[in-house]
């Protein structure tokens, strides 16, 4: 049987007398692209900071690949991006990118990093800018680039359209295309249903603190009878 890449069981999550996550599970495979909706403040971000032991559960297990998420070794197979994502101002691109990829022990190809860059529509020449200078949308290609330059079994993002134009939307969807391809797997937040609608094998929406619905795209649509995952969504939090 197959190991789920990510496995959710029971998780709580309190912030003082606040609860955020009441009892959610979920499984995401390897090699599944697999997004997550909610409106704001439905804990979509505080269950990925579970998964990356950024914060203490208050109940339930999590495992990566099969193993506790709390075992530093378990989260190699992950790169994250987070949505509020923020380079050390004083480095440049390059000097980011080949920080990142020294700390994964991986070599710093400038012809892969070239062609990434390429693909998320940043030009090369940004590179030698200190990050300080990027618009937000630069800064967030240059962090989904570091992502898929580690070649990582999953990638886990945030809001990975957050900042983006339309076109770079575009490209990184064809990017992600490949990245599928290649059998990698894809674990995001977002708002953009459309998006989810369109890349993802399956989705969740997580509200009130718990799973309202797993399932495919398609599925969602049939259980609320809607014609668009947007209505779809809407009456599943009613």
């Amino acid at each position: 049987m197959t190991v789920p890449a990510l496995r959710f069981q029971h998780i709580v999550k309190r912030y003082a007398d606040h609860g955020v996550l009441d009892g959610v599970d979920l499984e995401v495979m390897p090699g599944e692209f697999f997004g997550l909706v909610g409106v704001n403040g439905a804990g979509k971000t505080s269950l990925l900071k579970c998964l990356f032991d950024f914060c203490p559960l208050d109940g339930g297990d999590i495992a990566i690949f099969g193993q506790p998420h709390r075992l530093a070794a378990a989260r190699a197979p992950l790169s994250f991006l987070p949505e509020r994502f923020t380079p050390p101002y004083y480095l440049s691109g390059a000097d980011f990118l080949r920080y990142v990829l020294t700390l994964q022990q991986i070599d710093y190809d400038a012809e892969a990093v070239v062609r990434v860059l390429r693909a998320l529509d940043l030009a090369p020449a940004a590179l030698t800018r200190t990050v300080r200078g990027y618009s937000k949308g630069m800064t967030q290609k240059l962090g989904l680039a570091a992502c898929l330059l580690a070649r990582k079994p999953m990638l886990v993002l945030d809001e990975p359209m957050s900042g983006l134009d339309p076109k770079a939307r575009a490209l990184l969807k064809e990017e992600l295309a490949r990245w599928r391809a290649a059998g990698h797997g894809l674990f995001f937040t977002s708002h953009a249903l459309a998006d989810v609608d369109e890349i993802c094998d399956r989705m969740a929406i997580l509200h009130d603190g718990r799973i309202a619905f797993a399932g495919t795209p398609a599925q969602c649509r049939e259980q609320y009878g809607a014609a668009s995952l947007e209505q779809a969504f809407m009456r599943c939090i009613a």
